[in-house]
């Protein structure tokens, strides 16, 4: 009795970068550089106004996420955007101040 084998992926935890950019990254670069290319692609100027900026981009997402975990800018605009006080409780909608102590010097 023979056993069965089939080959598979050695690599299934490995992240999925193209470029060396993870997909998020990509979209942010790509959508940088279709804003730019439709705000200033007809203009002269168009090098420094369209592709510099979105190299500058790419540029800084590259060596400003260099050692950080997976998705890191996703978790930390997520992070940027929440409240800044996290309650388990509602807020009150009546609140009434506590009752003070009647404290008479002797």
């Amino acid at each position: 009795m023979a056993l069965k084998t089939v080959p598979v992926s050695k690599c299934l935890d490995k992240k999925l970068l193209l470029f060396g950019f993870e997909i998020p990254d990509l979209l942010a670069i790509f959508l940088t550089l279709s804003i730019l290319n439709f705000l200033f692609g007809n203009t002269p100027l168009k090098l420094a106004l369209v592709w510099l900026p979105t190299a500058g981009l790419a540029a800084a997402l590259r060596y400003g996420k260099r050692g950080k975990p997976d998705n890191y800018l996703v978790h930390w605009l997520r992070f940027q955007i929440k409240p800044g006080t996290l309650s388990a409780f509602h807020e009150p909608t009546l609140w009434n101040a506590p009752p003070r102590l009647n404290r008479r010097c002797a």
